[in-house]
């Protein structure tokens, strides 16, 4: 089900966007709608469904992304929450604001990156924390694409 949740959100819904959009008529180039819809998708709702699990049910990740089986570490997970909640929010509301695409992406993308780093490095990962380090490196990844192009 993790799985399938990350590539709905982080594949199949953005590109359903970016197509609705362009048959819809728009003007904007491509590369303009993969920064739009990626960074309303990877780093808007999936950074804040994240935020909100992690918050309400921080044992979830503590235990099968980060097999840590200690109550305490749920504190630091809730406050990651908090981050996750914060950057997703921005990212939602680049639907409103279009000028905050950038700064989102920017911000977005270099936290899955440097989550991705962290998951790499560790060498007893699990499935969960495999999927995440993969879902990581490729949200940064278009991320950084979109936020180019917004840039060009």
């Amino acid at each position: 089900m993790y799985l399938l949740m990350l590539l709905a959100l982080m594949v199949v819904l953005p590109i359903v966007s970016i197509l609705i959009e362009q048959v819809s008529g728009t003007d904007a180039s491509l590369l303009f709608l993969i920064g739009k819809w990626f960074v309303f998708w990877i780093v808007g709702v999936r950074l804040l469904l994240a935020g909100v699990r992690q918050v309400m049910q921080p044992s979830y990740t503590a235990t099968k992304i980060f097999q840590i089986k200690d109550p305490e570490a749920e504190k630091l997970v809730t406050e990651i929450g908090f981050g996750n909640l914060a950057m997703g929010l921005v990212g939602v509301l680049t639907l409103l604001e279009p000028a905050w695409v950038v700064p989102a992406g920017l911000t977005g993308g270099l936290y899955l990156g440097l989550a991705g780093v962290k998951h790499a490095m560790n060498a007893d990962r699990s499935r969960a924390e495999n999927i995440a380090m993969a879902t990581d490196f490729f949200g940064a990844a278009v991320i950084a694409v979109g936020v180019i192009a917004r840039l060009a």
